[in-house]
């Protein structure tokens, strides 16, 4: 039988669906190369925004054909968006043909389930939102031979107000260390050259153990100072960290890793100190400013990113003036932006002052012509520089040309060879664009 896996959402939902496909393949299926082929679609699934859960459902309706075409085929849905308390009502009215329904901590049954339903069973649901449960070391299919994603911690405890992924993901478990380590250990022998550690906040990991009283567990420093300790990872990279969480002693240790150092990425989401206080942030623009300042002090090349969001309930146009001020002091090197989608269940999604769409629109246009201005002229600055690329392989946009990335996590244009995918080389850089640097 073949599988077939349509992902929407996160880097975390991407690494969900590898380990998805690593686990149907360990069980005998074999991947599709299109969706007619399959005998099992799984649809991995995101909530993080209202239009992504719309668009998904209009793609899991479309799939009422495949039913018609091919009335045998199993239809999966799996993820964050299934784990909703109001998924029952939901699958009433727009999943009814769907098989089998998993939240975010199931798809390790997914075996089980597809020969319950080739059985004769009828739709299962499995949305149990205890995490405790999921394995620590489940096999994966990679996207990438040099490049892979390891999970670090599942769950989130932070709340924050308008953010529905603690509903759905659960709370905080970190994964065991000597699992984390082994699968390292694992990637680095097959080839693996750059690892993301991902987590919803990275820098929590350990937090609970710690909590249960064993005081000596480890902690996200320490996950990565042994990671960089494993010969042949060149690259560590991780996904995403709080800012709350993100200490001076944190930054000091990871100045002193040449593997981690020279990207940060650090979720401000907003620059005004109401709306901070209001999306229950846990922290003010002058703690955000304290750790850019001790990131720059310590490593003085490292790029930093961040995520904000424009149009939260209750901002006023000085307090995004003051988000767009604090943007032009900070100079982050991009900047992932976003108007704010109200999310039932949250509790920012009742606040009063919700602001209208026309003028989310308006300020997240002013945001990025800023956000696009800065990252061009901090681009500009690498003019010049040699720069070590790990080679990803042939440009999307135009295949006479290869892409890899820096250290710093910057997109590198140039012209390239087949047998240079996969392996670091020096480039020196001859251009930059607002998000990409060039050598040709």
């Amino acid at each position: 039988m073949q599988f077939y896996i349509k992902t929407f959402g996160c880097q975390m939902n991407e690494h969900d669906s590898e380990i998805i496909a690593g686990i149907l393949e360990s069980a005998g299926y074999q991947a599709a190369s299109d969706l007619d082929e399959a005998d099992v679609i799984v649809v991995n699934t995101c909530c993080i925004r209202e239009s992504a859960e719309n668009k998904i459902w209009g793609y899991i309706g479309n799939l009422k054909a495949c039913k018609y075409k091919k009335p045998g085929v199993i239809l999966a849905a799996v993820g964050c968006m299934m784990q909703q308390n109001t998924i029952d009502e939901l699958l009433h009215r727009q999943g009814k043909h769907l098989d089998i329904i998993l939240g975010t901590y199931q798809q390790h049954r997914l075996p089980e389930y597809i020969a319950r339903i080739l059985a004769g069973e009828k739709q299962i649901v499995d949305i149990s939102e205890d995490n405790h449960d999921f394995p620590d070391a489940l096999p994966s299919r990679r996207v990438s031979r040099f490049a892979a994603q390891v999970n670090i911690i599942y769950g989130c405890n932070n709340f924050c107000s308008y953010c529905i992924v603690p509903y759905v993901r659960g709370r905080e478990r970190s994964r065991d260390f000597s699992a984390i380590m082994a699968e390292l250990q694992s990637l680095a022998s097959d080839g693996v050259k750059e690892v993301m550690l991902l987590g919803q906040n990275v820098n929590s990991y350990g937090k609970d153990w710690r909590r249960q009283g064993d005081l000596h567990a480890p902690d996200f420093a320490a996950v990565l100072q042994a990671a960089s300790q494993v010969a042949g990872i060149e690259r560590i990279r991780y996904m995403s960290s709080h800012p709350r969480d993100f200490s001076a002693e944190l930054v000091d240790k990871i100045s002193e890793l040449p593997k981690v150092r020279d990207y940060y990425h650090l979720p401000l989401q907003s620059g005004c100190d109401k709306i901070l206080k209001a999306m229950n942030r846990g922290y003010n623009t002058g703690d955000y400013m304290s750790i850019l300042d001790k990131i720059r002090q310590k490593t003085p090349g490292a790029a930093i990113t961040t995520d904000l969001i424009v149009g939260f309930p209750g901002e006023t146009e000085e307090d995004f003036q003051q988000t767009l001020d604090y943007v032009a002091r900070c100079r982050f090197d991009a900047a992932y932006t976003f108007i704010y989608s109200p999310r039932s269940g949250t509790p920012a999604v009742s606040l009063a002052e919700q602001v209208p769409l026309a003028v989310k629109k308006e300020r997240l246009q002013r945001l990025t012509v800023l956000q696009n201005q800065i990252s061009l002229e901090l681009n500009q600055a690498y003019i010049g520089r040699k720069v070590a690329v790990l080679v990803e392989g042939l440009s999307k946009n135009n295949a006479d040309f290869y892409t890899g990335r820096t250290a710093s996590n910057k997109i590198v244009i140039f012209r390239g060879r087949p047998e240079q995918v996969g392996t670091i080389i020096d480039l020196t850089v001859s251009g930059a664009k607002t998000w990409h640097l060039e050598s040709l």
